[in-house]
């Protein structure tokens, strides 16, 4: 779904700076842009017959010369497709899971990786799109689809995967943690962390879902912030413009425009893991507000 924006690569605390599709699925409009009139908001995100808009679970490498870490890894869309893998076929259809394009181990190798390379992996939280492909079906057995990483998660946020509530329930699937439980590998972080790993930080967020972390990449000059879903694509930077998906949406308004201002000390870019029409964007204020600067995508 590629758009004419500029392409621009980025290198920040060392780390080279990858996008890694892996895969589109579809999630309701209205849903996904809360009390935003549809009026308004399918003139960028249009929408399919069943109210679908086309939706991007783009995880992130950081690659160094020591480290190849991962933030976040999709929903597994390749399995699910092709297999129903874990979750079944029905699961891929109510979401409209396209397994024809990249997947996550599809864009690892086209940049010379496997899933034996990735030393770390940092899931912002445990929803299935987030951390879908944190595990895979071999055969009759669900293992980490990374076996030489460590996978870091806040300990709030397992704590809600395990007893969800109601709202929720949907959304935390035991077979995208409990193997990493049962592996040793998943590490629970407390709190906002400075340097989680080298030049990495992470911001916890209890607006979208409780102790969802953002993860924030920097050094002396620029800074990349990985949204999540307190920002999942570049319209949702508008203030009010927040998804129905959301506990809390005054807190997320909150959140988000707190983050928005730290966009204002340095060279920032923000990371959409959820926009399918680009990768990053800056921002700009605008009055009380903010809105997109300029769109981008990473070469």
């Amino acid at each position: 779904m590629k758009t004419d924006h500029a392409k621009i690569h980025l290198n920040i605390g060392g780390y080279e700076i990858i996008p890694l599709p892996t895969g589109l699925f579809g999630l309701d409009g209205g849903a996904m842009f809360g009390t935003v009139p549809k009026a308004l908001w399918e003139k960028t995100n249009p929408a399919d017959e069943h109210n679908r808009i086309p939706m991007e679970a783009r995880a992130l490498l950081l690659k160094s010369k020591d480290k190849k870490v991962l933030i976040d890894c999709g929903n597994g869309a390749d399995f699910i497709a092709k297999y129903g893998d874990k979750l079944g076929s029905k699961f891929a259809e109510l979401y409209s899971v396209d397994g024809s394009g990249p997947t996550l181990k599809s864009s690892l190798a086209a940049h010379g990786l496997t899933a034996n390379d990735i030393t770390d992996v940092v899931l912002t939280h445990l929803h299935f799109d987030h951390a879908g492909g944190a595990t895979s079906a071999i055969g009759d057995v669900i293992k980490p689809t990374f076996p030489n990483a460590k996978y870091y998660v806040q300990s709030e946020n397992l704590k809600t995967a395990q007893t969800p509530n109601v709202r929720e329930k949907a959304s935390y699937l035991s077979p995208n943690w409990v193997p990493l439980l049962e592996a040793g590998v998943l590490q629970l972080v407390n709190g906002a962390t400075k340097n989680l790993l080298p030049h990495i930080s992470v911001w916890v967020s209890d607006g979208h879902t409780t102790a969802h972390q953002v993860v924030i990449v920097e050094d002396d000059t620029q800074k990349l912030i990985y949204c999540g879903d307190v920002i999942p694509t570049a319209s949702h930077i508008r203030a009010a413009w927040v998804m129905g998906y959301d506990l809390h949406p005054l807190k997320v308004i909150e959140e988000k425009t707190a983050l928005l201002k730290s966009t204002q000390e340095k060279n920032t870019y923000l990371f959409f893991e959820h926009d399918p029409y680009c990768d990053v964007a800056t921002v700009e204020t605008d009055k009380s507000d903010f809105k997109v600067k300029e769109r981008f995508w990473l070469a």
